[in-house]
């Protein structure tokens, strides 16, 4: 198994790159190529699918979409193929509060989502995601997380904020975006 591939990005096609490390070429399947620049090396998460005639790579620029594209590929007539145009096409926070409001509009927008299928996300993933999404989420927000619920704030309105947030912000102005988004 591979949690992660670090290298420059030599290659671009209409659903893969091809990452080098060290000499050795690996072609991954990603949700956007286009958001990689060439010649630029990135940290690129990595799921394996291995199936008797199929060996590939997937790959993701955060952990959090690579945790919402395991999750989605466990649900019931939902594969790889299916579920990594939603992660391109989707924002984690909308596809999580389409499944949260059982909004089958929303996850029927994505390409080869009927009816059935998005019944199924919503059945299979109902009250999984945002369970999760404190403990996916960057290390950076738990002091965050810590202040609000110090605050009085209750944990699914804090999940329901998270992704909005900018983890690279120092902890003060986190607070403040924070105290901003919940008095909306």
């Amino acid at each position: 198994m591979y949690e992660y591939i670090k290298g420059k990005v030599v290659n671009q096609e209409s659903n893969y790159i091809v990452i080098d490390n060290s000499g050795i070429g690996y072609l991954v399947y990603v949700p956007n190529p286009y958001s990689f620049e060439l010649d630029k090396e990135y940290t690129v998460y990595i799921y394996q699918y291995v199936r008797e005639d199929e060996n590939s790579l997937y790959g993701f620029k955060t952990i959090e979409e690579k945790d919402l594209f395991l999750k989605l590929i466990n649900v019931k007539g939902l594969g790889c193929k299916m579920a990594l145009p939603m992660i391109a096409t989707g924002s984690i926070s909308g596809i999580t509060d389409a499944i949260e409001r059982e909004n089958i509009l929303y996850l029927k927008k994505f390409p080869k989502i009927g009816d059935k299928v998005a019944r199924q996300i919503i059945l299979d993933l109902k009250g999984k995601l945002t369970a999760d999404t404190s403990n996916t989420s960057n290390k950076n927000f738990d002091e965050l997380i810590e202040v609000l619920k110090g605050l009085g704030y209750k944990q699914a309105d804090i999940n329901k904020i998270l992704p909005s947030i900018n983890s690279d912000m120092d902890i003060e102005k986190q607070v403040k975006e924070a105290l901003k988004l919940m008095l909306k």
